[in-house]
């Protein structure tokens, strides 16, 4: 203990006060006042903890030594040593030999910096403000035994000095936080809304495909084959061979049909699965484009994908498809790859390919690309386009975080 004159204990207090002024954070504020507050409390080690809001957890901001406590992020309270201290169910804490209290012999990391810096003496006293417990002032040397009461009773007034300003600290910090979080907010609802109105348009004009496929193909062979149909009911006897073609153009109808059905909804993916989904699309795709493409399918995902939220799958599907058809019919390919990957933390699905690759203008063309980047951000997820190995050909990779995949919270996207 220091016997310090009131006039310069004054001084020294005045001194922490114009320190302090213009400190616009924790830590440049308690390094700011470190060696004014040794003066009239010595020290090896000086920081402050300070609690949340919610007075669950507590960051500290230290200095004199950089120790463990300044170098983690907000831990829990009730992991904390000096807890009954936060809680304000005590007054102060004073140790004359922290490696001898019990206290410090948890097995935990807040209790390391005791032993790796050979802090012994310990005192601790509560940073206040409207009888409110906001976080804690913490001094420790290397000498055992080092403090007494008096020096707990002048560390409390430099406490009770820097706690309004560590609270104005705390809800300015707060407050950034809760702006940051809701233009965060802002930005996802806007980005959303944006993505929701390009989906309705893709999903408009598809559904304006759909009614031109029906109008104009299927609709037009029925009203044949019906006219057909009238003409043998008035010739009156009608032979096998008469019937032949009328049998053979409904079956022209119904094979178109069924491709007009699954193209407008991945049935496959729903009763066999997403490999299978897949796979089916990729061969019906080359092989309907006449293409000579060698394409390969992997999945590494051991069933994984057809676990996440159906919504989410089917949107990864449409991706897909999207990809599969820019590569059959526009890359000019001779060779195409898909693979289905998972970690711990997500899947990924990638498109690659041999062919001419995506030029400045192909990116910023819209349709199907448009489409597939608004799938990917209405489910969170991230979607690049890139250049494919040795410089050539183009690859499409999706990652979807599996907390977001599982959570069955998105709105189905079909």
């Amino acid at each position: 203990m220091l016997k310090i004159a009131p006039s310069a204990l004054l001084d020294h207090y005045l001194g922490i006060s114009r320190l302090l002024a213009g400190q616009l954070d924790f830590r440049s504020a308690i390094k700011a006042v470190g060696v004014e507050v040794s003066h009239i409390v010595p020290h090896d080690h000086l920081d402050v903890c300070i609690t949340m809001v919610n007075g669950l957890y507590h960051t500290a901001y230290e200095t004199g030594l950089d120790t463990f406590w300044g170098q983690t992020t907000p831990a829990p309270v009730a992991s904390s040593p000096i807890r009954t201290l936060l809680w304000g169910e005590i007054d102060f804490l004073l140790t004359d030999d922290a490696q001898q209290e019990t206290r410090y012999h948890v097995d935990t990391p807040f209790t390391r910096p005791i032993f790796e810096h050979n802090l012994r003496s310990r005192l601790h006293v509560p940073l206040k403000v409207r009888g409110e417990v906001i976080g804690a002032l913490s001094c420790s040397s290397h000498a055992v035994g080092f403090y007494t009461e008096q020096d707990v009773a002048n560390a409390q007034s430099i406490a009770d000095l820097l706690a309004p300003y560590f609270f104005a600290l705390r809800a300015a910090e707060q407050a950034k936080q809760s702006a940051i979080v809701e233009a965060e907010a802002r930005a996802r609802e806007e980005g959303l809304r944006a993505g929701a109105l390009s989906l309705t348009e893709a999903l408009e004009r598809e559904r304006q495909r759909i009614g031109m496929d029906l109008h104009d193909q299927t609709l037009a062979d029925l009203t044949r084959l019906s006219r057909r149909i009238d003409r043998l009911m008035q010739e009156g006897d009608v032979k096998g061979e008469a019937l032949e073609p009328v049998g053979r153009g409904l079956q022209h109808c119904m094979q178109d049909l069924r491709e007009i059905i699954e193209e407008a909804k991945p049935s496959v993916l729903q009763l066999f699965g997403f490999a299978h989904a897949i796979e089916n699309h990729l061969d019906r795709a080359v092989r309907d484009h006449g293409s000579q493409l060698a394409w390969s399918l992997s999945d590494d995902t051991d069933g994984l994908i057809d676990t996440i939220d159906q919504s989410v799958r089917i949107a990864l599907f449409r991706i897909a498809q999207e990809a599969i058809n820019n590569a059959v019919r526009h890359a000019q390919a001779n060779v195409l790859e898909l693979k289905l990957k998972s970690t711990a933390h997500a899947l990924t699905i990638e498109v690659s390919d041999d062919g001419e690759g995506l030029s400045r203008s192909d990116r910023s063309a819209g349709g199907g690309i448009d489409n597939m980047v608004t799938r990917a951000r209405l489910i969170s997820a991230k979607l690049t386009l890139g250049t494919a190995r040795e410089g050539k050909g183009t690859v499409m990779r999706v990652q979807m975080p599996l907390t977001l995949a599982k959570a069955g919270l998105l709105e189905d996207i079909k």
